[in-house]
Formats: C-alpha cells, sequence, structure tokens
C-alpha cells in the first residue's frame, strides 16, 4: 500500500481530513476544513481554499500538457467550497498567464479534466469525463453536461448550459442552451434560470434578444446594433453585447426555422 507523504513545507489549515496514499508536495496551500481522499496527489504550486472536498485519485497541480511550457514557476489556484471527484486531473499554468484558477463553490465531476491556464469562474457543474481544453475560460453559474470537449481559447457565458457529448470549438453566449451536432443554439437555458430567480419577464427579454441573433438570419453587427439601439439597456442586454462584441473565436451558430 502506498504510504501518505507531506512535504514538511507544505501549509495546511485546521480540521483537514487527509485519506491514505496521499501525496502533498512542497508549496501547497490548503485551507481550513479541506476533505482530501484516499490516493489524491496535490502538486507544488497548488493553492486550495476551505471547505473542498477532493475525491480519491484526483491529481491536482501536474506538469502542463503543453509543449511550451519550459518548466517555468506557475501556479494552480482553487477557490472554497469546491467538489472534486473521483480522478479529476487539473493542472497548473503555463507562461501564457501563469496559473490555472477555479474559483467557488464548483462540482467538478469524475474523470473531467481542467488544462493549463484555464479560467474557471463559480457556482460550475462540469460533467462527468469533461475535457476542458487550456486556456478556456468558463464563466458564472455553466452546466457542462457529460463528455464534452471544448477546444482551446473557447470562452462559455454566464449562466450557459451545454448537452452531453457536445464539441465546443465556438464561443457559448451567455443564458443559452447549446446543444446538437454541430453545436447551436437551441434556446434561452430557462429552467436554469429560473432555478437562479430570474422571472419570465427578464427570460422573455433574452429570447427576443437572441431571436434577432441566431433566428432573424441577419449580419452579427447588424443585429447587436438594433439590439443595441431597441432594447432598453439592462445588465444582462450588455452582458450579451459586450460577449458577442469581444469575442475572438466567433459565437455559436443558430437553428434552422
Amino acid at each position: 500500500m502506498k504510504e501518505t507523504f507531506i512535504d514538511k513545507n507544505a501549509i495546511l489549515g485546521n480540521n483537514i481530513f487527509i485519506g491514505n496514499g496521499v501525496t502533498i508536495e512542497k508549496d501547497v496551500v490548503i485551507g481550513n476544513n479541506t476533505q482530501i481522499g484516499n490516493n489524491v496527489t496535490i502538486l507544488s504550486g497548488s493553492r486550495i481554499g476551505e471547505n473542498c472536498q477532493i475525491h480519491s485519485n484526483a491529481v491536482l497541480g501536474g506538469v502542463p500538457q503543453d509543449l511550451k511550457f519550459k518548466g517555468e514557476y506557475t501556479l494552480l489556484e482553487i477557490g472554497d467550497n469546491n467538489i472534486i471527484r473521483e480522478f479529476v486531473t487539473i493542472n497548473r499554468g503555463t507562461i501564457s498567464k501563469g496559473k490555472t484558477c477555479i474559483g467557488n463553490s464548483n462540482l467538478i465531476m469524475s474523470n473531467a479534466h481542467i488544462g493549463h491556464d484555464c479560467v474557471i469562474g463559480n457556482h460550475s457543474i462540469i460533467g462527468f469525463s469533461v475535457g476542458v481544453a487550456g486556456e478556456v475560460i468558463v464563466q458564472d453559474w455553466v452546466n457542462i453536461s457529460g463528455l464534452t470537449a471544448i477546444h482551446q481559447f473557447s470562452v462559455i457565458g454566464e449562466h450557459a448550459m451545454i448537452s452531453g457529448l457536445s464539441r465546443v470549438v465556438k464561443d457559448v453566449p451567455p443564458y443559452v442552451v447549446a446543444a446538437h451536432e454541430p453545436l447551436r443554439f437551441a434556446g434561452v437555458n430557462s429552467v436554469g434560470l429560473k432555478r437562479r430567480g430570474f422571472n419570465s419577464r427578464k427570460i422573455d427579454e433574452l429570447r427576443s434578444i437572441y431571436r434577432i441573433i441566431f433566428q432573424e438570419k441577419r449580419n452579427t453587427k447588424f443585429a447587436l446594433e438594433i439590439i443595441n439601439e431597441e432594447f432598453e439597456q439592462t445588465v444582462e442586454r450588455d452582458t450579451i453585447l459586450n460577449f458577442v462584441r469581444q469575442s475572438k473565436r466567433g459565437i455559436i451558430k443558430g437553428f434552422e426555422i
């Protein structure tokens, strides 16, 4: 049986549970009340917050799977109240951004992989065996269903939901459901939005905005101009406009009507 090894220079908070066969290297910081299951490996450069659950055989802070990595000092930062299930792997950053960042209160299901320099927000669910390539950004309250593969540099907008077995090669705007192959707009994420306190009027506003972007077959630039002129300024309207304008990979397509 593998013995537990905790480097003397690791910094551990109070009331931490550590299972059998765990490896915690030097230059690791773990916050209070975090639980670490059997055979977990936490490598140098990892920073883990409070009240996290790290289940058996997870590997955190591994060397980036990127040929431009030359051994530079980089970090993995994980916030508070995260649940990281069995066999999850999360790599630290490269010289590109210097760190991989996971926010607070996320559920990362078993066998998921999060690559170098990714930024994962708060309150998101990353499903079973989801593969998140390097430098992906996942904003808050995102739900990514199992066996989805996300291309490097992609951005997933807040409150979006992506169906299982999806192939994400374009940016997914906020508040939408993305499904089908190739991946495309499949409607507003009304179920998730209602759960988070969005009322019917707000959801109808989002539907109307996305109808112009995805269903009226307009040039994207022209569609954004119409939305800017015809819709009252709201946080949600501006979130959508800014997301689409700032997209570097381009956004997913709409469905045929």
